[in-house]
């Protein structure tokens, strides 16, 4: 018989990112970034350009006379108002919070039902939930209104913090987290003796803080820059965005007001941002785990 031949072993090499691939990724993620900021870097600088730098041709990107001047001639034609400017904040704010609160318990216990209590029909509702994610809010506008005048809720706050519990966007991402807590672990706290809700509150909705979180930025920053204007009538009622708004459409010597104008609404949900950024970044990297 032949003498079998034995192959010599060979170790598999592990792939190692040399260094530079580490530096020509960092430079494309740079260049992304910058592309990606620029939109706000420009809005930044038209808040502080006078108006000959404003309308200046070519535009000039960054400012060379930086003034306050629009923030000036903003606060002079909001106090002008008949309505105090502290009020369209007020509206602003109170929607804002009352409905994101509202959306993301709503959308939280909606979730943890239709996950962690299968129900018969529990899966075609869902279904439904993701249809209604194609349809751009300007689908619903139409129902919307008619609903809202049917109950009677025009011209009040709730015409707008209503239809934001409802939000088909924050029962998805949370049903998609909640797949994430084992069931093992919540049987665990029903055997304990602790009851439903305790469950929901104090273990299910911990373990998917990122995800609420998330569902806290994009909730705000919807209703932050709602104008409102289809559902509220009243000026005491009207939002901030639509009295910042008002001064956009004041032509060209409202141009620098306006610019300001728009910096404020940015302002705001940039720095909710920046606040809850790194449990962002979480839920972008733990979205695809299940149990």
């Amino acid at each position: 018989m032949g003498k079998l031949k034995l192959r010599p072993f060979r170790r598999k090499r592990k792939i190692n990112r040399t260094a530079g691939g580490a530096v020509l990724n960092v430079i494309i993620i740079a260049i992304f970034g910058i592309f990606m900021v620029l939109p706000l870097v420009y809005a930044i600088m038209q808040a502080f350009k006078p108006l000959d730098e404003i309308f200046i041709f070519p535009p000039r990107f960054f400012v060379r006379n930086p003034t306050l001047d629009n923030f000036t001639d903003l606060f002079i034609l909001m106090s002008e108002s008949w309505v105090p400017f502290t009020r369209y904040v007020f509206n602003t704010f109170f929607i804002t919070i009352v409905g994101t609160v509202g959306h993301v318990i709503i959308a939280s216990m909606a979730a943890y039902v239709l996950e962690k209590h299968k129900f018969p029909g529990s899966r075609l509702f869902f279904n439904l939930v993701v249809t209604s994610l194609m349809f751009a809010a300007a689908v619903t506008a139409i129902p919307n209104y008619l609903i809202m005048s049917k109950i009677g809720f025009l011209d009040t706050y709730l015409a707008l913090i209503v239809p934001a519990f409802g939000y088909s966007l924050g029962l998805f991402l949370m049903k998609q987290f909640m797949e994430t807590i084992p069931n093992s672990l919540l049987e665990s706290a029903r055997m304990d003796g602790a009851g439903e809700f305790h469950t929901f509150w104090k273990i299910a909705m911990p373990m998917v803080k990122p995800a609420w979180l998330t569902l806290v930025i994009f909730s705000f920053q919807i209703l932050w820059g709602e104008l409102g204007s289809t559902f509220i009538y009243s000026e005491q009622l009207k939002t901030l965005p639509y009295a910042l708004n008002q001064i956009l459409l004041g032509g060209f010597a409202r141009a620098g007001a306006g610019a300001a104008a728009t910096l404020l609404i940015m302002i705001v949900p940039i720095i909710l941002f920046m606040v809850a950024e790194s449990n962002v970044i979480q839920t972008m990297a733990t979205s695809g785990i299940k149990e």
